[in-house]
């Protein structure tokens, strides 16, 4: 790793490059097939699909997104970051080309789901890394460049099929699949795992720049440690773990993590992403190529910058009139609700995930968090061509219910994360009495750094437990 890019700022840039290429790609792949739904290439080509096969189709990379996320839960340990990141990639690629080249229903669906297997490692591997080589005081703004870079991916892939619209031949939807392949290939990974006490070190000493005995990295070790030791007392790194009620809260802290992902699906967006050209077809009346034109500048929003219910409600009210101009107003209400989305709910769960996760559970607890946004992705996904077509503008209560009720779960179940170290974060869910003693430990220097430290976690742990 630091053979190719030095330390610090350039190996920082490198990392950098690596996640935002690879969430764009994330980004591009979710939204380059809503745009072909309607060519009438694609469709001749595939038969004409009624809306229940439209579903299955599109959906069917969240399924497989959904089984890469239980490969990685399985496995990502024991391969390392890097390699579970290089083998997303080979599958991605392995998936693009099978869409490329599809000729029938099912050709195009195997190669849908061979990518989501890629993309559901991808998604629960990258904010991970992330968030571990990031500073506290960046990290949230780091992750959420990556989810900003999969706006960017879905807003590129809108605006690549509205120029290929102009096609007259296969290559109108062909094309925009291959487009895949360029950000597979330029995904270069050079992050490495954090597991053994020396190569962390190394790591941290290497991103930052910084020596061995700086105190910015001994503060980050002794951290490191007394959150080891605790985690392996509690038995963290077990599988079953992420489900165990113990004194660092693991079992609610994965099922924030997840609920915030279930929340950022259960809003509707896919609905907008996926479908929005068909949603203004079939809703608003208007013509194949100004929906494409219109969806891009939808989806625009996304990447720009809470009323997320309220846009939903007006979307419900216009569209129940039945009448052309209050349907065409109700393109406004999509703008606003991209643009809401894009700054909020869309971003806040992909980075609390991370943080909110013990060390050593981290990276099957992410796993299982992220498996929301795919379980709930196919979920939308494969009922919105029906609802659309069988209840048309009342679709759209469904979400406002859905909005309107999350507001207080986050309220009253939410803690706070941000500028506290991911090491840190465990104080926030051990009782009164063991985070006086993390306190007291948790210093440069301290007893956290020795065996004898350690020891003294675990007695403090077996007493307050």
């Amino acid at each position: 790793m630091r053979r190719c890019y030095g330390r610090g700022a350039p190996l920082r840039a490198a990392l950098y490059v690596a996640c935002l290429s690879a969430f764009l790609f994330f980004g591009y792949d979710q939204g380059v097939l809503s745009g072909l739904l309607q060519n009438p290439f694609f469709r001749d080509q595939f038969g004409n699909p009624s809306d229940v096969i439209t579903g299955i189709t599109v959906s069917s990379y969240c399924l497989g997104a959904l089984v890469g996320c239980g490969i990685n839960f399985c496995i990502g340990d024991w391969l390392g970051r890097r390699r579970m990141i290089w083998l997303a990639m080979v599958l991605i690629i392995i998936g693009a080309v099978l869409q490329t080249s599809a000729f029938t229903l099912a050709h195009l669906i195997v190669g849908r789901i061979i990518t989501g297997f890629g993309t559901g490692i991808d998604s629960s591997t990258v904010p991970m890394y992330q968030s571990e080589l990031s500073r506290k005081e960046s990290r949230g703004r780091l992750v959420s460049w990556e989810i900003w870079f999969i706006g960017v991916g879905i807003v590129l892939s809108y605006w690549v099929d509205y120029g290929m619209s102009y096609v007259q031949s296969d290559a109108a939807w062909r094309v925009p699949i291959s487009l895949q392949l360029i950000f597979a290939i330029i995904v270069v990974f050079v992050l490495a795992k954090r597991g053994r006490e020396r190569e962390a070190a190394e790591v941290i000493c290497a991103v930052f720049d910084l020596a061995p005995d700086d105190p910015y990295v001994q503060e980050e070790m002794a951290a490191i440690r007394a959150a080891i030791s605790l985690e392996v007392q509690e038995g963290a790194q077990k599988y079953s773990a992420v489900f165990k009620d113990d004194i660092l809260k693991t079992r609610r802290r994965v099922c924030l993590a997840w609920f915030g992902l279930f929340m950022n699906q259960m809003g509707g967006i896919n609905l907008v992403v996926y479908y929005m050209p068909t949603v203004l077809v079939q809703n608003v009346g208007l013509s194949r190529n100004t929906s494409l034109l219109i969806a891009g500048f939808v989806n625009l929003m996304f990447i720009v910058v809470a009323g997320l219910s309220f846009c939903m409600m007006m979307i419900t009210i216009l569209l129940s009139i039945g009448n052309e101009n209050t349907s065409s107003a109700a393109i406004a209400f999509f703008f606003l609700y991209m643009l809401i989305f894009g700054g909020t709910i869309n971003v806040v769960p992909w980075v609390y995930g991370p943080e909110i996760l013990p060390l050593e559970a981290r990276t099957r607890g992410t796993a299982i968090s992220v498996s929301a946004h795919w379980l709930w992705n196919f979920f939308i996904v494969m009922i919105t061509p029906v609802l659309i077509n069988r209840i048309d503008w009342r679709t759209y209560i469904i979400f406002t219910c859905t909005n309107a009720a999350f507001f207080p779960a986050i309220y009253f179940f939410y803690p706070e994360t941000s500028n506290i170290s991911l090491e840190d974060i465990d104080k926030l869910f051990l009782p009164p009495e063991m985070q006086d003693y993390a306190e007291r430990h948790n210093s440069v220097g301290g007893p956290t750094g020795s065996d004898s430290g350690k020891a003294e976690v675990v007695n403090e742990v077996e007493k307050v437990a």
